[in-house]
């Protein structure tokens, strides 16, 4: 199991110290830039959506019998160039009809280049050596903010003999760094404000109130208020009217302390279990066990004897073997006043990941584990 950590090594414990029976390390009280736990509202990133075509690729494009929206982008491009193909078959594996993605974050300016993602559309076996032809990509709004063009960089490879085949990462989806040029801009501007709405991105009461005390004592006055649990409102003083990149700029580096909930995720697909540092848990006694139930057919054949009439069969040989884990003593897990009690009793059950995911669950049926449970 891999241990997994988060932005504060209280709050980030994998299951791999319960399998290597570690105790945690005390929680930390860590200090986070008010600019990683806000952003501020009506600034925000753009998604963008384009349809082109890859070409160049060696025999791994489409098949265009079977992809005929292929078919038909590649007859529309060449007809846009005066290339008459109406009524032509045409055979070529080496394009691919892909959708291409980005991102526009805010306050890019016209001319800027940003990265975008492509995916295969169709039945493309790879993307690898391609070039993305001249694609337009279109807002929410259906306007045109960027153009798409470049090589395209697949991070997947294949090798294959004769008799077997390695295939390493994904073939069919790449990213062309800076392939695309910023042709319209997002209208943003923090001129003219009157106030700024910073909000959280992870709610939560304590935290508001903390931010809000922070910018009040940066600034001198009762200029920032929390108005509900995932929002601070920040009243922008007269001396930064027309300076609010300069208030923004002095009170993204503030330093606050987070208030993290009490929460175990747990993921089962890999057994991973993440537990914060302020779960406690009640004392109580717990046992867990299996039943292992083995069946092993090991069939046999019998022989007639020697000039005899008798015919060969196949004799049944069935064996069953039962392991019953069930008997295990009842095991006293003590109230846990930090983590690392917490890490410690659990230890103490002695199971496995899979096991220790069903403890849980009945630990929070119980009501002696205080924190919510969350699946992944």
């Amino acid at each position: 199991m891999k241990m997994k950590f988060g932005r504060m090594p209280a709050y980030a414990l994998s299951l791999g110290l319960f399998a290597a029976g570690l105790s945690a390390p005390a929680p930390v009280q860590a200090q986070i830039l008010l600019r990683d736990l806000v952003s501020i509202e009506g600034i925000r990133s753009n998604q963008l959506l384009g349809y082109g075509l890859v070409v160049g690729l060696q025999g791994t494009g489409d098949t265009l019998r079977n992809s005929q929206f292929t078919q038909q982008s590649l007859t529309a491009m060449l007809e846009r160039m005066g290339v008459n193909v109406t009524g032509l078959q045409m055979q070529t594996k080496n394009t691919a009809a892909v959708v291409v993605t980005a991102t526009l974050p805010a306050f890019t300016r016209q001319g800027a280049p940003i990265d975008v993602q492509v995916s295969s559309l169709g039945d493309a076996k790879s993307l690898q050596g391609g070039q993305l032809m001249v694609t337009p990509m279109m807002g929410a709004d259906g306007e045109v903010y960027a153009v798409a063009q470049g090589p395209v960089v697949v991070g997947g490879l294949v090798v294959t003999g004769a008799a077997q085949q390695v295939k390493q990462g994904v073939q069919t989806s790449g990213r062309i760094p800076g392939g695309a040029s910023v042709e319209r801009e997002v209208p943003n501007s923090l001129d003219g404000l009157t106030t700024l709405r910073l909000t959280l991105r992870n709610p939560d009461f304590t935290t508001a109130t903390r931010i809000e005390q922070a910018i009040n004592a940066k600034l001198g006055g009762a200029v920032a208020n929390a108005t509900d649990i995932g929002a601070v409102t920040v009243e922008i003083p007269a001396a930064y009217a027309n300076r609010v990149t300069a208030l923004v700029a002095q009170i993204e580096r503030l330093p606050v302390q987070p208030d993290l909930p009490a929460r175990v995720v747990i993921d089962e697909k890999s057994g991973t279990i993440v537990i914060g540092a302020d779960v406690k848990l009640d004392q109580v006694a717990v046992t867990h066990g299996n039943l292992i139930v083995r069946v092993t057919e090991t069939p046999q054949v019998s022989q007639p004897g020697p000039f005899s009439n008798g015919q060969t069969v196949v004799v049944p040989n069935t064996q069953i073997d039962i392991n019953d884990q069930s008997n295990k003593k009842l095991q006293v897990v003590r109230r846990s006043a930090t983590l690392r009690d917490l890490v410690t009793g659990l230890n103490a059950l002695g199971l496995g990941p899979r096991d220790l995911i069903q403890v849980l669950n009945a630990l929070k049926a119980s009501g002696a584990l205080h924190a919510e449970v969350v699946f992944m």
